[in-house]
């Protein structure tokens, strides 16, 4: 695959990023406390891209929280409000996007993820227990959260979707490797 380099805008001024020639987005999956949000602000900060966090997306869209919606209007209608926000945001180029973790199971979605051109999809993966720590350790309210035993399963039946609709794959303990490392594979040096 061609490759081009861009410069990327850090203290540092010696370090460049190379993404494939044709990219306009690039798209970061997995569970929740993968890291999405973290890695891609960071990923968007070091290619001079935008950033896109589709939860925040659809709560400022819907003027309420992804909280407040689940608990006001049903998983369901969230579901299809991420669907909408969803190919919004895939319309748009030089960003990057952080999917929430339900998007997958939504075969719709995994349509559009797979049948965008010029779309890079990486999945963020970690075993459950590691996720699960990762959320606590933020405090964060995650609906999906409040029987563990529930969370895993959903766990489990996402993950296969995860992989099969990304193109990569990342594990790594922190934010800055994994930056590091979908650069890395976005230039086939990985």
């Amino acid at each position: 695959m061609s490759t081009t380099v861009l410069d990327m805008p850090t203290s540092t001024p010696t370090r460049t990023a190379i993404v494939p020639i044709g990219l306009d987005r690039i798209v970061l999956t997995g569970f929740m406390g993968s890291g999405k949000t973290t890695v891609g602000g960071l990923l968007a900060e070091q290619l001079g891209w935008r950033f896109l966090d589709l939860d925040h997306e659809i709560e400022r869209r819907a003027g309420r929280t992804v909280p407040q919606i689940f608990a006001e209007s049903g998983e369901q209608h969230f579901r299809r409000l991420e669907t909408a926000t969803l190919v919004s945001l895939l319309g748009q180029r030089r960003v990057v996007i952080a999917l929430g973790g339900g998007v997958p199971e939504e075969l719709g979605n995994r349509l559009l993820l797979e049948q965008t051109p010029r779309t890079a999809v990486v999945y963020l993966a970690a075993e459950f227990a590691t996720l699960i720590e990762r959320c606590r350790k933020q405090g964060i309210e995650r609906p999906v959260l409040a029987d563990e035993a529930i969370a895993a399963e959903r766990f489990a039946r996402r993950k296969p979707h995860y992989e099969r609709i990304s193109g990569h794959r990342i594990e790594s303990e922190t934010a800055e490797e994994s930056v590091r490392a979908v650069l890395e594979k976005l230039a086939g040096r990985g």
